[in-house]
């Protein structure tokens, strides 16, 4: 059996990993388009930060361990995928052929349409390269005007920051992280933001960015609304990434946002398989398909995923959307259906000057969201009360009276909802 995998960052690896496990004579080829050992872009920002080294970033720390599993480590861009002849098409060395194929070749970022934004001197944060790029411009007191303060944007931050630039921060949203936070939470972590020293403007759009002319290889971003043009020696771009399926083309595999898959995690062509960023599978908090771009969920799914090319049938349980962010120490947490439900119900509490703020979202007498700020206990609890979809019955009230009674909350429920089970037994 020969198994080809279609990337190298942590759902491939632990893909190869596990089939070797599995299938202790089968050819497993893992295909890679950088020249890097397999890494974990999620490692950059603390790269960037001075924490760790660049081997700091590698999955693994052994120069020979895929040599040692036997498994072929290929450094290469793949052109298409055929599935008629069940053939990886490659760019530069012809075709890999395949029994069973792993799409897993992640995310790539993106870049507003924005005039200027184009040029040379102007940097994502993604990729090993990317960050060397960085690393060589933005120095202790150094312009950077950072665009975005997503996820990806917000844990970048922190890194710049420790490199001592001087910091602006752009987006387009009318707070900060708001794919994760509300209103109340996305501005309290601005606040906090600007409490660090950090320029942040929301609901900002830039319109065009050109050189400085005066400055040479210095930047000029004209923004929507604003007399004076943002002044920059490094602009650093984190306005979002999209699942990297180009190549898939023509291939007779089903797309939307990412790759479709079943709850074998195969894709509608027989023998083809997806995990990680591009794996858009059950996401049980909804119950529709999402794609869940988290390292765990890579890991998971990488590891489903491989099980079931190997023959061990092992249908996947789904994904939960959830967020952990440390923004400069301010802890934020979001779950589920954290925005909530159509003629659901809410809770709140919030402790301005603490920066402090819980919210949690219900449906009927389930608890289907949350978001939490500067509030880290019992963060595992309500992820298991959303997960475990446990009915509250009375805590339902005692919650929306207090939401920070999680704790008893999860005794209370899951001890009655245990006690009615044998009941019934």
């Amino acid at each position: 059996m020969r198994y080809v995998i279609i990337g190298a960052g942590p759902a491939g690896v632990v893909a190869a990993e596990t089939l070797r496990g599995q299938d202790s004579g089968g050819e497993i080829f893992l295909i890679g388009d950088e020249p890097e050992p397999a890494y974990s872009r999620m490692a950059i920002p603390y790269l960037l930060a001075g924490r760790i080294e660049e081997s700091g970033t590698y999955l693994r720390h052994d120069p020979n361990h895929f040599q040692g599993l036997d498994i072929r480590r290929l450094h290469e861009r793949v052109k298409r995928v055929d599935t008629g002849s069940n053939r990886v098409i490659l760019e530069q060395s012809g075709a890999v052929e395949y029994d069973r194929l792993l799409l897993a070749s992640g995310s790539r970022a993106v870049s507003p349409p924005i005039e200027g934004l184009d040029q040379t001197g102007i940097h994502h944060c993604w990729t090993l390269e990317d960050a060397r790029n960085i690393a060589e411009h933005a120095v202790a007191g150094a312009r950077v005007v950072l665009m975005g303060a997503g996820f990806i944007g917000c844990i970048i931050m922190e890194s710049l920051v420790r490199r001592g630039v001087e910091l602006t921060v752009v987006e387009m949203g009318d707070r900060m992280v708001p794919r994760m936070m509300d209103q109340v939470a996305g501005n309290l972590i601005k606040q906090w933001c600007i409490g660090k020293g950090i320029d942040v403007r929301t609901s900002t759009r830039v319109l065009s960015v050109e050189k400085d002319s005066a400055e040479g290889t210095k930047f000029l971003l004209q923004c929507e609304g604003a007399a004076d043009p943002l002044q920059a020696d490094l602009i650093v771009v984190a306005t979002g990434v999209v699942p990297a399926i180009e190549y898939l083309e023509g291939s007779g595999i089903e797309t939307s946002t990412g790759v479709l898959v079943d709850a074998q995690l195969q894709t509608s062509v027989a023998g083809v398989y997806a995990a990680g960023d591009l794996c858009e599978g059950f996401d049980w908090s909804t119950g529709e398909r999402a794609v869940n771009a988290i390292q765990p969920a890579a890991v998971e799914t990488g590891r489903v995923a491989a099980l079931n090319m190997s023959g061990t049938e092992t249908p996947y349980k789904g994904g939960l959307g959830m967020n952990v962010l440390d923004t400069l120490g301010l802890v934020s947490t979001s779950y589920g259906l954290w925005m909530g439900v159509e003629d659901g119900s809410s809770a709140s509490l919030l402790d301005q000057e603490g920066f402090r703020y819980i919210n949690l979202q219900f449906q009927d007498d389930h608890l289907v969201g949350a978001i939490t700020l500067g509030m880290t206990e019992r963060v595992g609890v309500l992820r298991g009360l959303i997960q475990s979809k446990v009915r509250l019955g009375l805590w339902k009230q005692r919650l929306l009276d207090d939401p920070t009674r999680i704790m008893e909350a999860y005794l209370g429920s899951t001890q009655l909802n245990s006690a009615l089970g044998l009941a019934k037994q």
